[in-house]
């Protein structure tokens, strides 16, 4: 018997708008990398939603399509871009000071690039202490900023006839901040914006006006952000799904495919040493050591919940863990990332691996961006709302639903993903053991 739709999915028809609070490197590599693409100038690497493939029932059916032809997912020729951001340059002239990508290509998708100018961010130094922003919302409270918010969501979309709109956020990491009583609940929050309350940072007035709107809204950046109450709240009310948070790039890319194989051999570890040169504006943010007090820690999480130390005392209980990030101008975009691991094996006997990852990290960045936003939009079509947790696969700090502790192991998250587009489609979801066993081994 053929399986049935789990899921009602409304169709990818019509046109997206994905927004960014932030045009920066990330947002604008992501741009130029779909306007590329789109013109046959590049291959979208990197991303699941464009290159990535689906197995379907046994190995036997030899059914392997395309994500993008299993899934409805909006074509990239019908997407169109827009932003925030507190510096008036527009895509082009942001991707060219970034210096991510090459004059030349940039020279080939200019007057698209040129054509997408951000408003006016929502800013307050407060909270990214690094940055002088010239190109901000003033004159209002935090209330008034998530009103204009919305109205610049809503007059991109009359302009454009845009039929729905994600917003994925590539601004910087903000100072750390833990839940406070505004927090709580949706009331508490609204009444927090009209007066200013000092726990509610930028990040969160975006991602308000998103929710409120039955927008999706994914956090890119270790921020607080939606992680609270009152925002699970609000995406409950207008059935919106929300994601984060904190792109998962390079050094922490690297972890959580390391870590599981470790774990998974039972070889212990003694101590895991981090650091990291970047010179974008990243790592300036970064070296200001409130914020990188939110960054330091998401990355610092994802070792404890792999490797679970409670359960594997002899292998893991007390491990070494540190993580260092230095503003390096020269570098650029050009992250490097330096790790020292120290491990143990067969009664106890010392070895070490040594792994320096030379990455771009706004190249890897950029492809996390198109795929959270085509699959936020898949999810509010499948009526999907709240934590959208088979997202994790994205995020170095993934969201969950409050009481659960995050998956951090990067093939269970690719496995989730991955079953959860076969549960949309109404296919078997795959557990490697199935027919294969039965038939063979018995």
């Amino acid at each position: 018997m053929e399986n049935q739709p789990k899921v009602n999915i409304a169709p990818a028809e019509g046109r997206l708008g994905i927004l960014t609070p932030g045009m920066g490197a990330v947002a604008t590599t992501f741009m130029a990398g779909v306007i590329a693409t789109r013109k046959g100038i590049g291959l979208p690497i990197g991303s699941l939603t464009q290159m990535g493939t689906i197995r379907l029932g046994k190995r036997t059916e030899h059914r392997t399509p395309l994500i993008k032809d299993f899934v409805p997912l909006v074509d990239l020729e019908n997407i169109y871009f827009g932003g925030w951001d507190i510096f008036k340059d527009d895509a082009y002239q942001s991707a060219m000071n970034c210096g991510v990508l090459e004059k030349e290509l940039l020279n080939q998708i200019k007057p698209e690039l040129e054509a997408i100018k951000p408003w006016k961010g929502v800013f307050n130094k407060d909270y990214v202490k690094k940055l002088d922003g010239d190109y901000i919302k003033t004159g209002g409270s935090k209330w008034d900023y998530a009103q204009m918010v919305m109205e610049d969501i809503q007059q991109f979309m009359d302009t454009n006839k845009i039929d729905r709109v994600v917003i994925v956020w590539c601004g910087s990491t903000e100072i750390y901040l833990k839940p406070e009583a505004v927090h709580q609940d949706i009331k508490s929050f609204e009444k927090g914006l009209k007066e200013d309350h000092p726990a509610i940072a930028p990040s969160m007035i975006y991602a308000y006006a998103a929710l409120k709107m039955g927008i999706p809204f994914a956090n890119g950046a270790p921020n607080l952000t939606v992680d609270i109450p009152a925002f699970y709240e609000l995406a409950k009310e207008t059935k919106t799904p929300l994601a984060g948070k904190d792109f998962k790039t390079g050094q922490t890319l690297m972890k959580t495919i390391l870590a599981p194989g470790l774990k998974a051999r039972l070889l212990g570890l003694a101590g895991w040493f981090s650091t990291n040169i970047l010179g974008n504006r990243d790592g300036e943010v970064l070296d200001d050591p409130e914020s990188f007090k939110t960054k330091e820690e998401s990355k610092l999480s994802v070792l404890e919940q792999i490797l679970q130390p409670e359960l594997y005392p002899d292998l893991y209980k007390d491990f070494y863990h540190k993580v260092r990030i230095n503003y390096y101008p020269p570098r650029g975009d050009n992250k490097e990332g330096w790790d020292n691991v120290d491990i143990f094996g067969w009664l106890g006997y010392p070895m070490q691996i040594k792994i320096d990852f030379l990455c771009r990290d706004s190249i890897l960045a950029a492809p996390i961006v198109l795929d959270l936003a085509l699959f936020m939009d898949l999810a509010k079509r499948c009526e999907f709302h709240g934590i959208q947790e088979w997202l994790s696969f994205y995020f170095k700090s993934p969201t969950t639903p409050p009481g659960l502790y995050p998956e951090h192991d990067l093939f269970i998250q690719h496995m989730k993903l991955k079953n959860t587009l076969r549960y949309i489609k109404g296919e078997e979801q795959i557990t490697h053991l199935g027919a294969d066993y039965y038939e063979f081994y018995r």
